[in-house]
């Protein structure tokens, strides 16, 4: 779901997962579509060609052929499935590049099993929606009526209900960070309860006010399943849904059955100008939010299933009327723009109404739309490479194509408008992310910063930047282009949060001031100068230290150990920590991670002691008032990044 959201700057972007999903989502679309126009009819062409003709299915494969030729191999993916269903019937099922490279085979759609990642959670949430009618969940209920073995916690008034974990508005903070996924088979299977309750996030926000996608809220309701219905969920989403829908491969076990082994789709990464194969992941307990292996025939099975409300053939997993309200829009940001349904998010894409889910792991992106008016459904998974722009560019291609639009007229600005748009400008910083762990730090840069430019709002700079002009009450359409942001005010008129439609279930907020990088970057700056200052201080002055009383000696010697170790410590953050390989980060604590958290410890340390140091210094009028005022000075900028530790958790072992 997240696309994924380009090499150092790029790479530390990709560290803060949010970013990357934004910035994928909002440039991969024209950057892909781009990419496949050698495949692409004209765009006089393309206006002349409807929705009827999806009929011809030997011109949609050869449209789809196209674009997935040119995407696999500028996006580097070695292997990839797609179908597209509609009006109950397969159009078409293909596969592309290999499941096995090895082993030279091919990609099958009706065999190879695709890891759908957070797709995973429309099963749960079908499985949700089985139990409510059955009458033995009610939507609006407080969860703890219903959890046994884990207890949430009442840290606001208004209890957590289900219809708040399927619209992923329970309030949760974001965590994961050691946790989240593992590569070792050994360490499994691994219970669900036992799994939320040892890494129980904090609830940040009460629970109905503000979108915030959850792995955690997921899981809690897989949980629900498991135990209001006293059968385990791997086994419950077998019984209920694959089985019934003939889905035969298709499993959310970790690690796959033994039958299954051989149909799994090996995921690869890019190394030295060619594929390695590496290791699966696992989900463990946040299974129900992410385990599922599945092949794209069978998941045209639970396509066609949603499109007619529940039924598939002659099985009906869900009843019409639980269907329906599933697909109904249940939680809006703003009502102009899309949000979320129960489970499914919204997206409008040509004036489409789709309920869609993505999915993405280290290895593995996935997307699944369904345009209930239109009875169309495509599913599309990627093995590997920039499988996030490469979905965003096919969706984009295959609805400008079949169910084309002409971009509606944009208002026009005046000077009372451009004076108004100055409230929208700022810093923002998604809902989804940490508050209470290290995790926390890894949110350090993703955010999203508005400017405006010519009545004009603007995100982004360069080649890279968007631009939006007013399009109705806080709304703003991409000039050029379809896709649109909203944001929210407050009871006094002033801005208080951002919705790009692209993502519906990650609102951003405005960032206060000690959460912006902006001004983090410009208080380390200034203290890494001053710092370097002692340093070549230092040098220069070597010969005069020498001869200083051994009190004033040892306070300049303090001073420099510390800046030493303040650039260190710094470096270190950005280089090893912030530049954390994803896997890594989200399945282990390093040895590397543990060792560099005792450098703020120790940073803070010697900190102290300059502090003390440093009222000496005034109180017995060490050397001149300048070099007084400097020796402050510094102890200041070891001061403020101790406090720029303290404030992202970088103190301690603060491990959720």
């Amino acid at each position: 779901m997240l696309s994924t959201r380009k090499k150092i700057t790029r790479k530390m972007i990709v560290c803060t997962a949010l970013v990357t999903l934004v910035w994928v989502s909002i440039l991969g679309a024209a950057t892909a579509t781009s990419s496949s126009s050698a495949t692409s009819p004209s765009l006089n062409a393309r206006s002349e060609i409807t929705a009827a003709d999806l009929k011809d299915t030997t011109k949609l494969s050869a449209f789809i052929d196209g674009i997935m030729k040119v995407h696999m191999d500028n996006f580097k993916i070695p292997g990839a499935v797609i179908t597209i269903v509609k009006d109950g019937n397969l159009l078409m099922a293909k596969g592309y590049g290999h499941s096995n490279i090895e082993e030279g085979t091919p990609v099958d759609p009706e065999t190879s099993m695709f890891r759908i990642a957070s797709t995973t959670k429309l099963f749960t949430w079908t499985a949700v929606m089985q139990l409510v009618e059955q009458g033995k969940i009610d939507l609006d209920t407080d969860i703890n009526t219903y959890l046994k073995t884990v207890k949430i916690p009442s840290t606001y008034a208004e209890p957590i209900t289900m219809r708040h974990l399927m619209t992923h508005t329970a309030g949760f903070e974001e965590g994961g960070v050691g946790y989240q996924i593992t590569t070792d088979p050994k360490k499994l299977p691994v219970s669900i309860a036992e799994t939320l309750k040892k890494h129980m996030l904090a609830r940040v926000n009460p629970p109905g006010v503000m979108m915030s996608y959850s792995n955690y809220g997921a899981s809690l309701a897989g949980l629900i399943v498991e135990e209001v219905s006293g059968v385990v969920y791997n086994d419950f989403i077998q019984k209920n849904i694959f089985v019934p829908l003939e889905m035969k491969y298709a499993t959310v076990q970790e690690p796959l059955p033994s039958s299954l082994e051989a149909n799994a789709v090996i995921g690869y990464a890019r190394e030295n100008g060619g594929f390695v194969a590496k290791p699966p992941t696992y989900e463990g307990g946040f299974r129900p939010a992410g385990s599922g292996v599945v092949a794209a025939l069978d998941m045209t099975k639970f396509m066609i299933a949603h499109l007619q409300n529940g039924r598939y053939g002659s099985k009906q997993i869900l009843k019409p009327e639980t269907a329906q309200f599933m697909h109904e829009s249940a939680f809006k940001f703003n009502k102009q723009l899309p949000g979320m349904a129960l489970g499914f998010y919204e997206l409008n894409i040509n004036g489409q109404r789709i309920i869609a889910h993505g999915g993405a792991d280290t290895l593995f992106n996935t997307e699944l739309y369904l345009v209930p008016d239109q009875q169309l459904g495509i599913f599309v998974s990627y093995s590997g490479g920039d499988g996030g722009t490469a979905a965003a560019g096919l969706s984009k291609a295959f609805f400008d194509r079949y169910y084309p639009v002409e971009p509606d007229k944009l208002l026009s600005a005046t000077p009372e408008l451009e004076n108004d748009l100055q409230k929208y400008a700022g810093s923002y910083q998604f809902s989804r992310r940490n508050h209470s762990d290290i995790d926390k730090f890894f949110s350090f840069m993703a955010q999203l910063s508005v400017g405006v430019t010519n009545n004009r709002l603007t995100i982004g700079s360069g080649a890279e930047q968007q631009v939006y002009a007013p399009r109705g009450n806080d709304i703003f359409q991409e000039v050029g282009g379809t896709s649109q942001i909203g944001f929210r005010t407050n009871s006094s008129g002033k801005v208080t949060h951002m919705l790009l439609d692209i993502i519906p279930s990650m609102p951003l907020e405005r960032t206060p001031l000690f959460n912006q990088t902006n001004f983090w970057f410009l208080l380390l700056g200034i203290s890494t100068v001053l710092f370097i200052t002692v340093l070549t201080g230092y040098v220069y002055h070597r010969r005069e230290i020498k001869i200083m009383p051994k009190s004033h000696k040892w306070a300049v010697r303090l001073s420099v150990a510390t800046a030493v170790w303040a650039i260190a410590t710094l470096i270190a953050t950005f280089v090893i920590v912030l530049n954390m390989d994803l896997l890594d980060r989200l399945s282990k604590i390093t040895t590397q991670l543990n060792v560099y958290l005792f450098m703020p410890l120790i940073l803070v340390g010697l900190t102290i002691v300059m502090s003390i140091t440093s009222i000496v210094v005034w109180k017995n009028n060490y050397w001149t008032l300048m070099k007084r005022v400097h020796y402050s000075l510094v102890t200041v900028s070891a001061i403020v990044m101790s406090l720029f530790y303290y404030h992202w958790n970088l103190l301690g072992w603060q491990f959720g």
